[in-house]
């Protein structure tokens, strides 16, 4: 399968946004991105997406922090209790790497984070903390933890089970498991 090269428009030529950007690489999947897919996509050449983009591997980088950031997170706010959040959680950041072939990686490796992905985790961690009472090193841990299992377990499984449905049931008794651990460990909540 080869890239076709874009068509010369006529007129202005068009902008090319970091929003714009990452739609054409989510849009295209981390495994399938590459400059001439994207160009395509933005109907630019690949000199003027080199411009915006120094290598493959900061297109790969934008392209998975702007699905983190794009990513509706659960808002604690909405359960009265740890465990329900810690459920809707799980199932929510299962959801995203399963959707998106390739994230696993940038929200495992410390390395390859990025600071505003960093921010939104920390913010997360911080509101969970104030409405269930935890302290923020406890936060921390807690959703680490479940972050942690989810992304890898989801990661792992996506070439094993034929459908996100199958592999979440698949992933019900083991995130059970952990969130009664991590219950266990932290105590009872005020």
């Amino acid at each position: 399968m080869t890239d076709q090269k874009p068509k010369p428009a006529r007129g202005r030529p068009r902008t090319i946004t970091r929003d714009r950007i990452a739609h054409a690489g989510i849009e295209i999947g981390l495994p399938n991105l590459t400059f001439i897919g994207v160009a395509n996509a933005l109907g630019v050449s690949q000199v003027a997406l080199y411009k915006r983009v120094d290598s493959l591997e900061d297109l790969r980088t934008l392209v998975a922090e702007e699905a983190f950031l794009r990513w509706p997170l659960p808002d604690p706010a909405a359960d009265t209790d740890l465990t329900e959040y810690m459920h809707r959680f799980s199932l929510s950041i299962w959801h995203l790497v399963y959707e998106h072939s390739g994230i696993a990686p940038y929200l495992l490796r410390r390395d390859w984070i990025t600071e505003p992905m960093m921010q939104r985790t920390y913010d997360h961690q911080r509101r969970v903390a104030d409405r269930f009472g935890l302290t923020f090193d406890q936060s921390n841990r807690v959703f680490f933890t479940i972050a942690y299992h989810c992304i890898a377990v989801a990661d792992a499984s996506r070439a094993e089970t034929p459908s996100s449905a199958d592999a979440e049931q698949l992933h019900g008794f083991g995130i059970e498991a952990m969130i009664a651990g991590v219950m266990a460990l932290i105590g009872p909540q005020s």
